[in-house]
């Protein structure tokens, strides 16, 4: 199946190239296409990308993770991909999960496949705090849709054709991950879950700060509520 990986980066100069190489290494063989989307970095991100010739799309502005990976879902959309890969750039995801990520969704068992880290709690867990926080987000999804999903805040995540015409149209700006599922969920969306390991980002900070991660969770669980009452009329 024609497959692209979409790789949302921001300010990323110092993880992209070993992403990329990591990437390389298990996507070439596959024959998936890998499509950097530098979302209006400040630093050095663009000229890294020109360096190690991957393909890219180059924003003129930051648009933030959702508009990032949106941007991505439409040219898989323009350019008749059948399957979609999502994978962080700031180093966290590990590509040699990528052919058991896609697994499912090229076999027609999914529609969605999520990387998780709770099944089987090996590798990067990221902090108890966030965990909590993630556990009563899969909680509130589960009751808002009745999809259970352990690790509702995981950007590693493959889609199929259809999805990505859904999400070409239509995906949450801020934070997008728990409101992605959830709009699948109640579109009848066959979502699984694959386990990964991840690790801590390479380099770089993390835009999440003690108070962003309080913001995060009344932000998301607010967006998560009226998309349900949206999406229900």
């Amino acid at each position: 199946m024609k497959t692209l990986v979409i790789v949302p980066a921001y300010n990323e100069q110092k993880n992209i190239e070993q992403t990329i190489r990591d990437l390389r290494a298990h996507a070439d063989g596959a024959g998936y296409d890998i499509l950097v989307v530098n979302d209006g970095s400040e630093d050095e991100t663009l000229a890294v990308l020109k360096q190690l010739g991957v393909g890219y799309l180059n924003l003129p502005m930051n648009l933030g993770i959702g508009g990032s990976v949106q941007a991505g879902y439409r040219y898989a959309l323009q350019h008749g991909y059948d399957i979609a890969i999502q994978f962080d750039g700031d180093g966290q995801h590990r590509a040699e999960y990528l052919s058991a990520l896609m697994e499912p969704v090229a076999s027609g068992k999914a529609d969605i496949a999520i990387g998780s880290r709770f099944l089987q709690k090996e590798g990067f867990q990221s902090s108890g705090a966030r965990r909590a926080g993630i556990h009563f987000l899969s909680a509130l999804i589960r009751l808002l849709s009745g999809v259970r999903v352990l690790d509702v805040t995981s950007g590693m995540r493959a889609v199929n054709r259809e999805y990505i015409r859904v999400y070409a149209e239509q995906y949450a700006q801020d934070y997008p991950e728990p409101e992605a599922i959830l709009c699948a969920g109640i579109h009848g969306a066959r979502i699984c879950e694959v386990p990964v390991q991840m690790q801590e980002r390479m380099g770089g900070k993390s835009s999440i700060n003690l108070v962003r991660s309080i913001y995060y969770m009344i932000k998301v669980t607010l967006a998560l509520l009226i998309s349900r009452m949206k999406l229900h009329g």
